[in-house]
């Protein structure tokens, strides 16, 4: 069977596992990346392989070094020849004080959430051009577009700037590959775990419907975006955050 084929990087765990499982669910072959939660990717492979009888890739991929992906596309073409939908998922933040904050984290936060957004972006939107055809979502944040905290500052950076490079590389690739961007607010993420009560309470008051989101609704939009029914949607920045208050 010729199925669709999809990679998410940073896949073994939060958000992009559920994007993983919301694809496999709909009969595509998946290519799941990690960087330290191997044993996490390995579960998810034989989840996703033997509930849905799809073809499930592993691949330890650091985004923020070439020979990192270099090595992604050679795995993922020799697999499966083609890849149909690139979803940039993969990020940290390292949250601390303003007075704490450094060079040195703020710039590994822009190695891999922006500069790793593009180098993946450039590696598999060349194969998709000469496929003709293909469909790259970024996974950015309201963080990058008006949700602002100092000790995420660095985090907001990166985010906004992935805003900004989705734009470039929509037109560049038009019109072949739509590009769009997919801007979460709170996500109910491991990532958001150890918050307080108290603090969650809180950011929970500004949210219109009341609640963080469920990982599973934020990868329906993913796939929604990705196929068919969205095939008009391209350029588009798209926040799903309950709804915030004026």
């Amino acid at each position: 069977m010729n199925r669709k084929c999809v990679l998410v990087t940073g896949s073994s765990i939060g958000l992009g596992s559920y994007i993983i499982r919301k694809f496999a669910s709909y009969n595509y072959d998946v290519v799941i990346t990690y960087n330290t939660h191997k044993k996490e990717a390995l579960e998810l492979q034989k989840e996703v392989t033997q509930k849905y009888n799809i073809n499930a890739l592993i691949v330890k991929c650091d985004i923020s070094k070439e020979n990192d992906i270099e090595n992604l596309k050679n795995e993922i073409l020799n697999t499966f020849g083609k890849l149909d939908v690139l979803v940039n998922n993969a990020s940290i933040a390292i949250d601390t004080t303003f007075d704490d904050k450094t060079k040195k984290n703020f710039m590994t936060i822009l190695e891999i959430n922006l500069v790793g957004t593009f180098l993946v972006s450039k590696t598999f939107g060349d194969i998709m051009l000469k496929q003709e055809k293909g469909n790259i979502i970024n996974i950015s944040s309201t963080n990058g577009i008006d949700t602002y905290y100092e000790y995420s500052l660095d985090y907001d950076a990166s985010k906004a700037g992935i805003i900004n490079l989705s734009h470039n590389l929509a037109n560049y690739y038009s019109p072949n590959i739509r590009v769009n961007t997919i801007c979460p607010g709170w996500i109910n993420t491991p990532m958001n775990q150890n918050m307080s009560e108290e603090f969650k309470k809180q950011e929970e008051d500004k949210i219109l419907l009341k609640r963080f989101a469920e990982p599973s609704e934020i990868a329906n939009l993913v796939y929604f975006i990705a196929n068919d029914e969205a095939s008009y949607i391209n350029d588009s920045v798209i926040r799903i955050d309950g709804g915030k208050k004026c």
